[in-house]
């Protein structure tokens, strides 16, 4: 049996524990969190408030890193000096520097494997749509569009003041929100050659970090890319993601996968699982997700989403947080200019 502990008992460690619990195969041995009073809500556990004391004492498989992102690097690369794997929430570092990193700390690191929580590949309508734009039976893509356009009020950030900070953040609607659509973008997508794009602060919250951002992105393959992020909707909305070829259209939305022909005929493909009692935007894939990566270490596979993996969203937010400052296409490293 497998044994697990949680850094980190913010909202997101909620979904983490209940998985770890449903497995039959995996052992909750430990939790950490700064607050004290968390340790009486789980008894069955022992219970740290130093990551590093609790990195000593316990012998651990696997350690859930739900931290604030300022803080993933450091614990990440503690638990990976330690011969421990890790699944780590996203983001997967601050910015570009630091996430590369990262992939140096993979590569020194080989033994350890370490998992970033991208769980949105894991929906069942994003694999089935990208199984259709690999198998290349409409042709090439000519564009994508990704559309999350949510709601934040001012006390979400003063109630946990590091999310308006961009040395603790590292944004905004992009990291915090919009990364698992940056995601997806590129992965349908490809290389990118370009992005032009511009962050801003549609509300008066007096915070660091962006609110709202937009871009036009380049794909080396020629398609075109439109991004859009808000936390300044009336609600959360749908995320909204389409991919065009030259006679058809797919788009995911509302949990469904839909085909749309040259007429205008729509047809529902696949919808994905929910998770009950929980926030609807984190879905149902973090346990298949995880489940999947104790798989991977249970039969040592590299089937999972490697830090190298998860580099290109960070590349593409710093893109458009440099272009949103200079007011000019920025070109990414590694693609002709």
């Amino acid at each position: 049996m497998l044994k697990a502990a949680v850094i980190g008992l913010g909202d997101i460690s909620i979904i983490h524990i209940q998985a770890l619990q449903t497995n039959p195969d995996i052992k909750l041995v430990a939790l950490c969190d700064i607050d004290e009073s968390l340790g009486k809500t789980f008894n069955e556990v022992n219970f740290y408030t130093d990551y590093q004391v609790m990195l000593e004492k316990e012998d651990l498989d696997c350690v859930h890193i739900c931290l604030p992102h300022h803080l993933h690097y450091p614990v990440t690369k503690a638990c990976m000096e330690k011969g421990v794997h890790v699944l780590q929430e996203k983001p997967l570092a601050l910015n570009l520097e630091e996430a590369l990193e990262m992939e140096k700390l993979e590569a020194k690191h080989e033994q350890v494997k370490v998992c970033v929580c991208l769980q949105n590949r894991f929906n069942e309508t994003f694999e089935k749509l990208l199984n259709i734009v690999g198998g290349n039976e409409h042709g090439p893509v000519v564009g994508i569009k990704g559309v999350v356009a949510w709601y934040r009020p001012q006390n979400y950030y003063e109630t946990k003041p590091w999310r308006g900070r961009m040395s603790e953040a590292g944004g905004g609607v992009m990291i915090n929100q919009s990364i698992h659509t940056l995601d997806h973008m590129q992965l349908l997508g490809g290389s990118i050659t370009s992005i032009r794009g511009s962050a801003d602060q549609l509300l008066d919250y007096g915070i660091e970090v962006e609110d709202t951002v937009s871009a036009h992105i380049r794909f080396e393959n020629g398609a075109r890319g439109l991004f859009f992020a808000t936390v300044a909707n009336a609600g959360n909305s749908s995320v909204e993601l389409e991919v065009w070829f030259e006679k058809v259209k797919y788009t995911i939305k509302d949990s469904l996968l839909i085909k749309e022909d040259e007429s205008g005929e729509k047809e529902v493909l696949v919808e994905d699982s929910k998770l009950p009692g929980t926030k609807f935007y984190y879905g149902a894939s973090h346990a298949s997700l995880i489940h999947h990566f104790y798989d991977c270490i249970r039969n040592d596979s590299q089937d999972y989403i490697h830090i190298r993996d998860a580099v290109q969203s960070i590349r593409m937010i710093d893109a458009i947080h440099e272009s949103s400052a200079l007011k000019k296409e920025i070109y990414l490293e590694g693609e002709a200019r």
